[in-house]
């Protein structure tokens, strides 16, 4: 195998040195969700994206264009299915059908965000579980493999009849709070913004070597919620409220108003998946949070990218997670691994307003 060996975890060294990585067997495609990511990646593995094109004819229906040979080629396909959900979603299924209708060897769906995963049971009588309904639509397609990221339910993985690789952004942001805040460690504690997210965050608290406390909140309604009570030492701490998806913002705004009157001194917030729906930038400009740090997972539009939104890519992690899959080693070490940028550094910041 080019002289690497089979050992793991690999340096990144060894991970670039993965044999046919570069070659015509490998191609990386993208619908219209997140080109930039998806252009990220083909980059840092050395190959440019497949050529393709997907667009709308005038009545709205959608229509991809293959316009190169695919067969026998291990195809990945990179599309968030983020808002608007139902049109990137069709896209990607349209993609995906006309991959396998081409021959091409193995489809591997790359979700960076897979949106429908909060639909992932009947929380009341008669309802769909749509989470479950988007597996089967991705499976029939004809996508042999998912790879996505941070799925908001990590049972989701079962909803899936072809295998998934569940990747995690925490090492991402873990390393980047750990550079930032590596001379006044003592003084940062990360906060769990609900109960449900408690083992999210006791999890980035033990990366990060910090204590952890834990917001009880309770949610009168749909996208609404109320703090009742802290539960932790939070009293002149720099805070860090953890979590997978900021939707509306409504528990992190509420959170940290919540943290800075009963004595934070300093509230940052992070999370793998920006939706930023509703009002919640306005809610995000107008709260006492000093940043928020999100991956790029969901591609921020322009009216989006305010000056507290700081954006880390996942790339790096995307790009070694593709070359173990084609090489066939083992994934899963990318759960635990400490540092994953080749630099040793903290990964690039794509700033507010950057066209990246």
């Amino acid at each position: 195998m080019n002289g690497v060996s089979a050992r793991l975890p690999l340096t990144a060294r060894e991970i670039d040195q993965l044999p046919n990585v570069t070659s015509g067997n490998i191609l990386v495609y993208t619908c219209n969700s997140n080109r930039a990511l998806a252009a990220s990646i083909a980059k840092k593995l050395g190959i440019g994206l497949g050529k393709s094109e997907v667009g709308t004819f005038s009545d709205g229906e959608i229509y991809t264009r293959i316009e190169e040979t695919i067969r026998g080629a291990d195809i990945y396909i990179v599309q968030s299915t983020s808002p608007p959900v139902n049109n990137n979603l069709m896209e990607l299924l349209i993609m995906i059908d006309a991959m396998k209708r081409a021959s091409a060897g193995h489809i591997n769906a790359l979700i960076p965000y897979f949106g429908y995963a909060r639909q992932d049971r009947k929380a009341r009588a008669r309802d769909p579980i749509t989470a479950k309904l988007v597996a089967n639509l991705l499976t029939k397609a004809g996508a042999d493999r998912v790879i996505t990221m941070d799925l908001h339910c990590a049972q989701l993985q079962g909803f899936f009849d072809i295998p998934v690789d569940h990747l995690h952004g925490q090492p991402i942001l873990v390393e980047y709070y750990a550079e930032k805040f590596k001379d006044v460690m003592d003084e940062v504690t990360v906060v769990s913004p609900d109960l449900g997210s408690v083992s999210r965050s006791r999890n980035f608290a033990a990366r990060l070597n910090a204590p952890l406390a834990i917001v009880d909140k309770r949610r009168p309604k749909d996208n609404e919620t109320e703090v009742l009570n802290i539960i932790g030492d939070i009293a002149g701490k720099r805070v860090i409220l953890a979590d997978d998806i900021v939707d509306t913002a409504g528990t992190l705004t509420g959170a940290a108003k919540a943290l800075l009157a009963r004595g934070a001194k300093e509230v940052y917030a992070c999370a793998t998946h920006a939706v930023l729906s509703g009002s919640a930038i306005e809610r995000l400009t107008e709260s006492p949070i000093t940043e928020l740090m999100v991956l790029d997972t969901i591609d921020l539009a322009q009216d989006k990218r305010t000056g507290k939104i700081r954006v880390l890519s996942a790339a790096d992690l995307f790009c070694e997670a593709i070359k173990r899959i084609h090489g066939g080693l083992s994934v899963s070490e990318l759960f635990y691994a400490p540092e994953l940028s080749a630099s040793g550094k903290v990964r690039e910041i794509i700033l507010p307003g950057a066209a990246g």
